[in-house]
């Protein structure tokens, strides 16, 4: 059963917080309205509007919000446990400390929205778009970015681990002292990325763009860089032992005091501006010096 607009306004003027477990408000018009700690539980919010609502404390745990409107919603420390936000608008929201495990924004919209410290452990966000969000410190173990939008996201320490950024968005990022390790970075796009610091170890990150990116005191022991292009990047101090750099582009790229040993370089591509170590021979260790 939906509601009419009287029965909403009505249902809104009850005594807070507001118990509306399991109820059908499909396409309702919540623009604005005062859901502080309100009970949404398996609600039905598809298509509603909750532009600009507050939902501080909210319990919308396995509610669906499909399609549904949130631009500049409130939603610190909500409850959106193992919710549907498929294809929902969550553009300059405030998820700060939200819990978000599980939960489903295939496809959703979060421009610029603030997910600092909010826990997304195992979500699906598979070509959601992140561009400008700020992620920081927030928990993405295991989560699925795949071909998602993270462009100029912030994401220094956030846990990336275990997390699938296959072929996503991250030109002009922020990782810094960010967990990546065995994350599915392949085909990403890294360019002019600031990844100082960040623990990539076990990462793969075979043909992703890193041009430019900064990966300055970085760790990529064991990470797979196969076909990755690093032209002109900063890759001084880094830690690459027993990392897979076969084939990647290191022009123009600075490897000052990176640590090399038993890294696999075989038909990595240099120039004669490219720095390596002290000491450090490319051509024995299989390299290719390109003209």
């Amino acid at each position: 059963m939906q509601f009419s607009k009287t029965e909403l306004v009505q249902l809104l003027s009850q005594p807070k917080p507001l118990l509306l477990e399991n109820l059908d408000l499909s396409g309702a018009d919540l623009a604005g309205a005062d859901l502080i700690d309100a009970r949404l539980g398996g609600a039905n919010l598809r298509d509603a509007n909750l532009v600009d609502s507050d939902l501080i404390d909210a319990d919308l745990s396995k509610a669906d919000l499909s399609r549904a409107r949130l631009r500049g919603a409130d939603l610190r420390r909500a409850n959106l446990t193992k919710a549907s936000l498929n294809r929902a608008e969550l553009n300059h929201a405030n998820l700060i400390g939200a819990d978000l495990i599980d939960t489903d924004l295939i496809d959703a919209r979060l421009v610029g929205a603030k997910l600092s410290e909010a826990d997304l452990h195992g979500a699906d966000l598979r070509a959601a778009d992140l561009s400008k969000a700020d992620l920081s410190r927030a928990k993405l173990v295991n989560v699925n970015l795949n071909k998602a939008d993270l462009s100029s996201a912030k994401l220094t320490h956030a846990d990336l681990s275990q997390s699938d950024l296959r072929g996503s968005n991250l030109i002009g990022s922020f990782l810094g002292s960010a967990n990546l390790s065995d994350a599915k970075v392949s085909d990403a796009d890294l360019r002019w990325g600031n990844l100082s610091k960040a623990n990539l170890t076990r990462a793969d990150l075979s043909r992703a763009k890193l041009v430019s990116a900064d990966l300055s005191e970085t760790d990529l022991s064991e990470a797979k860089f196969n076909k990755a292009d690093f032209t002109e990047a900063n890759l001084t101090n880094t830690n690459l032992t027993k990392a897979d750099l076969s084939e990647a582009k290191l022009i123009g790229a600075d490897l000052s005091g990176a640590n090399l040993r038993w890294a696999k370089l075989t038909e990595a591509v240099y120039t004669q501006s490219t720095k390596f170590p002290d000491g450090f021979d490319p051509k024995a260790a299989g390299a290719i010096l390109a003209p």
